[in-house]
């Protein structure tokens, strides 16, 4: 009884958060924001041919890449097979020491990144379908560098609420992942983005409050866990 009650009170107090990041949300809600609004996005588009070269160079060995779910046990609903392949530099705070070193280059440009959580290379195989499914939690902003994109019309796109976009290389999406969203690859290719996750930007109060909760969620299992397997498949990979 004293667990549901602990339940129903996180439940009301995550929903309060969420309620008051919207209201405070510097750049408004949409499903998806102008890039220009945020100063550090043109910087790190200037250095997309240094990132994909490095990405090139792990593309041959696509098939010895993570899946997502063997990293994120609980993202066994959107994938379970190997159409949705990961690369993680950065997750919740947490580094992948050797994949930075990997890719030294997207590493710094990542640094770079105000108010960064999480970013990795985001791998959909040909034919790769996400279902709708909503993020976590809005404190957070969904950022994508187009980096391989094998076509920019319906047949490789991403939808976020009632509005679909295509991917280009070299260019970004970014976008709030709370709202229901579904993405597609429905070609021969390999598509591959930058995935990045960023603190929504906020006043002061508002701010330090969702600091406080993202630090929070950093501690739980649903991160801990994926910082284990995440380090578990880097020993294999670089055995």
């Amino acid at each position: 009884m004293l667990k549901n009650l602990q339940t129903r009170i996180y439940h009301r107090l995550f929903r309060d958060l969420e309620r008051m990041n919207r209201r405070y949300s510097l750049h408004g809600t949409p499903a998806f924001f102008d890039p220009a609004d945020f100063s550090w996005t043109g910087q790190l588009a200037a250095r997309f041919p240094e990132i994909r070269a490095e990405l090139d160079t792990l593309l041959h060995k696509v098939d010895s890449l993570a899946n997502f779910q063997d990293i994120s046990p609980e993202q066994q609903f959107l994938t379970s097979d190997a159409g949705w392949k990961t690369f993680m530099f950065l997750g919740y705070g947490v580094e992948s020491e050797k994949n930075r070193a990997r890719c030294p280059n997207t590493a710094a440009a990542i640094d770079s990144i105000p108010g960064v959580l999480t970013a990795f290379f985001s791998i959909l195989a040909p034919g790769k379908k996400l279902p709708a499914h909503r993020g976590p939690y809005n404190g957070v902003l969904r950022y994508h560098l187009g980096l391989r994109v094998p076509a920019t019309d319906e047949r490789c796109a991403i939808r976020v609420d009632t509005e679909t976009r295509s991917w280009n290389e070299g260019s970004a999406l970014v976008f709030d992942d709370t709202y229901m969203h579904e993405a597609w690859n429905l070609t021969p290719h390999w598509r591959v983005v930058l995935f990045v996750d960023f603190v929504r930007p906020l006043p002061l109060v508002p701010r330090m409050i969702n600091k406080i909760m993202l630090a929070v969620i950093r501690r739980t299992s649903f991160v801990q866990i994926a910082a284990r397997n995440q380090k578990r498949w880097e020993t294999t990979f670089y055995s």
